[in-house]
């Protein structure tokens, strides 16, 4: 079993190397495919993202490519949308014994939206600026709030959008150059998963050893898929990983 986790964790690494598609995304359902509980494998993967987001955002952070404001905006509302979800799974009692059914419905519809909007990004939204864009960051406030409140739930209940759903709501609401956009989404994301892994953490959620292998693998497979992505057309990659990811989250449905 904990060979296996690793030789997982290498190919999810691989595959986020090569394409740039989030990985919670992939490695959620497969952990389910594998008989992972649906709640530990969820606070499993937002612990598993927290330790290999930090890296990148202290990287950001000394760079200066992120946007602050911005983080703390959609934090304010992220974070707490996050940690109602993971207490309403919880200990709302009539949502209690269907919980692992909800997480794994509502996985299910997040990764068919995530697969439709990565494809619809790669090969059909061009960049180019709208009304929203244009107004200032502080006129937003309210609009990033909800953002974050809206987002941030969907992560807190099924580990997956905290880099995928976020930045395609930055790229639409925000004008942010590619660094900064990127730099913001991985800096926001680390704060937002770091706060649902330690509300889970709290409850017992976590398998910290399933989370160990994990990472024993992704770190190489990341490296690799990075080195060869620079070798492999981009969008063709993206494509099927999006194809990937919608029949997974058809299956869960």
């Amino acid at each position: 079993m904990e060979l296996s986790i690793v030789l997982m964790g290498a190919l999810v690494g691989l595959l986020v190397g090569l394409t740039g598609v989030g990985g919670a995304a992939l490695l959620t359902p497969l952990l389910m495919l594998l008989g992972i509980a649906p709640t530990v494998a969820v606070a499993t993967d937002l612990f598993y993202n927290s330790i290999t987001k930090l890296f990148g955002s202290v990287q950001h952070m000394r760079q200066g490519t992120l946007n602050k404001k911005l983080v703390l905006h959609l934090a304010i509302g992220s974070i707490p949308g996050a940690v109602a979800a993971v207490l309403l799974i919880r200990f709302y009692p009539p949502l209690h014994h269907f919980q692992d059914d909800i997480i794994k419905h509502a996985l299910g519809f997040v990764l068919i939206i995530v697969a439709i909007l990565s494809i619809a990004k790669v090969w059909f939204l061009k960049e180019q600026d709208n009304a929203i864009q244009k107004k200032p960051l502080e006129e937003k406030m309210g609009l990033t709030i909800f953002i974050g409140v809206v987002l941030g739930f969907i992560v807190g209940l099924t580990s997956v959008g905290s880099g995928s759903l976020f930045a395609l709501a930055m790229m639409f609401f925000y004008r942010l150059k590619a660094a900064e956009l990127v730099g913001t989404d991985i800096v926001h994301a680390f704060l937002l998963v770091t706060a649902a892994s330690l509300v889970h953490a709290g409850l017992g959620n976590v398998d910290y050893m399933l989370a160990l292998n994990l990472l024993l693998g992704s770190v190489p497979g990341v490296l690799l898929g990075s080195n060869l992505s620079a070798k492999l057309p981009a969008k063709p990659l993206r494509t099927v990983m999006a194809s990937i990811i919608l029949i997974s989250g058809i299956n869960l449905i």
